[in-house]
């Protein structure tokens, strides 16, 4: 039945080498369990305010779910959880800076995720993602690493507010900061070492060092092992408070982090993993389709947008081919939902002169936005028409502490500059008109 499934033979693999490469896949993107509950629970009016442990229930099933959907419909080793990026645009932006209810932010994944369906089956994602310029995508990528690692520094009490000069260095001699401090230097020396799942082996030591100082405490009275806790996010949704047109924006905004986010990864992992076949991918189409049902479901379940995860390509390093890899992904992620008391203690904030302070998790989130700065040497420095459009994407992104508007800044700008500089045919007629669009945004939303 398992070759039948996944022609494991066709592939040149075996059960023995999707389990390792399934193992592998899971410990390099486990700390999305940790991080992603960490990112929407922070409390209003900063964030979404959401239930931890309900969270990272959700975290774990939509994980689990849309993974094992790509095993069984697109056999691919690929494994899919709430995005980084998306969870920080979701809680931060949305809820945060927005003033939208966490139920509201869910029916609007939810609408877009819809779209996402319909754009899928039409053709258009393919047509939106070839049109972005590589420019305003790795710039994306890093203005929100630069965004989530500036979260990360202040969860971490390393960035402090000032009212002389809006920001400072916070008591890094108070025992919150230094544990964050060592979680950091843990997770960055293990990475190059390279070993297997880093982040969550600092997230570990952080949460260990955490318990015998006193800041960390966990809460067995129900047992070591309890089943998950997710009612207080599962069917919250408010779909129909999310149809409104001051809602057009983040709806929009979402569907445009998915269109290219899904595809990129998805070629590149397909391109590591040899799948790709004369350029193309095949079964692309499907695999978008897993995509788009795993955000909804998410949704439903009450975690931000599901998507690929680049971390599969470890799986892929170590000889993962097929979607068995992403079955014993997705069985990890299962298990993992009885651990809740667990993670709940690693996520809880620490009170420092009144401000919460999360000393365990906020080095995930440093080491996370370091990484996806990664991209930043992509951009084209040398060429104003290209640079200076970047430029503004990422660093907008943290200063007003918002992604859509650094996203929508760069898009505006990126086509202006070109025009103006005698490159406008180089640009994509579609740019034009999202830029037409994004303007009417700030003017009238």
């Amino acid at each position: 039945m398992i070759e039948r499934l996944f022609k494991l033979k066709e592939h040149g693999t075996d059960v023995r080498t999707e389990l390792i490469a399934g193992v592998t896949t899971f410990m390099t993107m486990a700390y999305i369990l940790l991080v992603n509950p960490a990112i929407l629970s922070v409390p209003a009016p900063h964030g979404a305010g959401m239930d931890f442990q309900s969270v990272m229930a959700a975290t774990a099933l939509s994980s689990a779910g849309a993974t094992l959907l790509m095993a069984l419909l697109a056999n691919y080793p690929i494994a899919l959880a709430p995005g980084m990026g998306m969870n920080a645009l979701f809680s931060f932006t949305i809820c945060g800076a927005m003033g939208v209810s966490w139920q509201i932010a869910l029916g609007i994944v939810f609408l877009s995720s819809v779209i996402f369906v319909l754009l899928t089956f039409w053709g258009v994602r393919e047509l939106v993602f070839n049109a972005i310029p590589d420019t305003i995508k790795y710039a994306t990528v890093a203005g929100i690493g630069l965004f989530i690692a500036f979260i990360g520094l202040r969860d971490a009490g390393i960035v402090v507010p000032s009212p002389a000069t809006l920001l400072a260095i916070g008591d890094v001699r108070s025992v919150p900061t230094l544990i964050a401090i060592a979680g950091v230097v843990t997770i960055a020396a293990l990475r190059s070492m390279r070993v297997k799942g880093s982040i969550l082996i600092g997230i570990a030591v952080s949460g260990i060092v955490g318990y015998f100082v006193g800041i960390v405490h966990f809460d067995f009275s129900h047992g070591f092992l309890t089943l998950p806790r997710i009612a207080a996010t599962i069917g919250r949704m408010d779909v129909t408070g999310a149809f409104r047109l001051r809602y057009i924006g983040p709806i929009f905004t979402i569907l445009f982090f998915s269109l290219f986010d899904a595809i990129g990864t998805l070629v590149g992992v397909a391109k590591q993993a040899g799948l790709m076949q004369g350029g193309e991918l095949p079964g692309l189409k499907k695999a978008l389709f897993v995509d788009a049902i795993g955000s909804s479901a998410g949704a439903l379940l009450g975690t931000s947008p599901v998507t690929a995860y680049i971390e599969s390509a470890a799986g892929t390093a170590v000889g993962g081919r097929t979607g068995l890899t992403s079955v014993f992904t997705a069985l990890l992620f299962l298990l993992a939902l009885f651990f809740t008391p667990i993670a709940a203690g690693l996520g809880q904030g620490y009170a420092v002169r009144g401000v919460l302070l999360y000393p365990v998790t906020a080095p995930a989130l440093i080491v996370v936005g370091s990484l996806m700065m990664e991209v930043v040497t992509d951009v084209p420095w040398t060429e104003p028409s290209e640079a200076i459009p970047a430029f503004l994407t990422i660093t907008l992104m943290p200063l007003t502490y918002s992604i859509s508007n650094g996203l929508a800044i760069g898009f505006i700008s990126y086509p202006i500059i070109k025009l103006l500089s005698g490159k406008g045919r180089t640009v994509h007629w579609l740019v034009y008109l999202i830029a037409f669009f994004i303007v009417l945004r700030f003017v009238y939303l």
